[in-house]
């Protein structure tokens, strides 16, 4: 169960860090945060799983904590095999505060803080995220730029739709599309993830398990889910992400977690296979909003 970054092969459940500096999103300042030797458990032990795929960002931090330097803490010096995926494009004040998204002359200065955080000479992949933008021709060629200046190994997109991803591809090779996608979640972009196959781009779902505005695990408690999952003796979040992989050989998951327990069954779901049956059962409730 591998595919590829580019000339990188990693396995298809990996580890999403957005979760790691406090309970809840990076984003709510309100949140409880995280016990920071749980967290650093948490990284070693995905590692000591199979792991060798994690997704952070610069912007994933907490008052207290900060994604990349908890991945830096629980990994460095790293090994060989682990490829570590970044976003670039968005940006928060120290007090947690959005910025507008960064200009393309900008960026270089967001590839040089992620590099700093992680102790990274280059990046193994940026993803490029954008919001409001309909056209990323400046931005993607500046990263581009940067990737033949050896700051950057791989580049992808993030948030985007088809039209950006053709124009992304004029100028460099994008290597993974990460969008927000889900059972019974954004469905509209089915069509989406058959490009991506075709193109032999990685898709990579985030809000797998929950959707946007969802707290983990309870979007799982929908019937259908809910049933097969019973009669699997699995959890929801297993069935949910064995769906997700199901989508095609192309797709990868990155769902975070802080507990032990849940990062196993997690990555346990990259070896359960589901019936014909499950899967046009699951696939109707995608169809119907889950």
């Amino acid at each position: 169960m591998t595919w590829r970054l580019g000339d990188l092969t990693v396995n298809r459940v990996g580890f999403g860090a957005m979760r790691l500096p406090q309970r809840g999103t990076a984003f709510d300042r309100r949140a409880e945060p995280r016990d920071r030797g749980q967290a650093i458990e948490v990284l070693r032990k995905a590692v000591e799983l199979g792991v060798d795929h994690i997704d952070t960002a610069a912007f994933y931090f907490s008052a207290t904590r900060s994604a990349n330097e908890l991945i830096n803490s629980a990994l460095a010096p790293y090994p060989e095999d682990l490829v570590i995926v970044t976003k670039v494009g968005p940006g928060r004040t120290p007090q947690g505060e959005w910025l507008p998204l960064a200009t393309p002359e900008q960026l270089k200065g967001q590839v040089e803080e992620n590099l700093r955080q992680l102790g990274r000479d280059h990046l193994d992949v940026v993803n490029l995220r954008i919001s409001g933008l309909d056209d990323l021709s400046a931005h993607f060629g500046r990263l581009a730029e940067l990737q033949r200046d050896g700051l950057v190994r791989h580049l992808g997109l993030s948030n985007v739709k088809p039209h950006h991803l053709d124009q992304a591809q004029r100028i460099a090779e994008v290597v993974c599309v990460q969008n927000s996608y889900g059972l019974g979640h954004h469905p509209e972009q089915d069509d989406f993830v058959g490009v991506c196959r075709e193109r032999g781009i990685a898709y990579v779902p985030f809000f797998a398990l929950t959707g946007a505005n969802q707290e983990a695990g309870t979007s799982a408690e929908d019937d259908v889910v809910t049933e097969i999952a019973h009669a699997r003796g699995a959890s929801p979040a297993q069935i949910r992400l064995a769906w997700t992989l199901a989508r095609g050989p192309h797709v990868l998951v990155i769902p975070g977690t802080g507990d032990p327990a849940h990062l196993r069954q997690n990555v346990e779901a990259g070896e359960m296979d589901l019936t014909a049956d499950e899967l046009t059962r699951l696939d109707a409730a995608h169809l119907s909003g889950g």
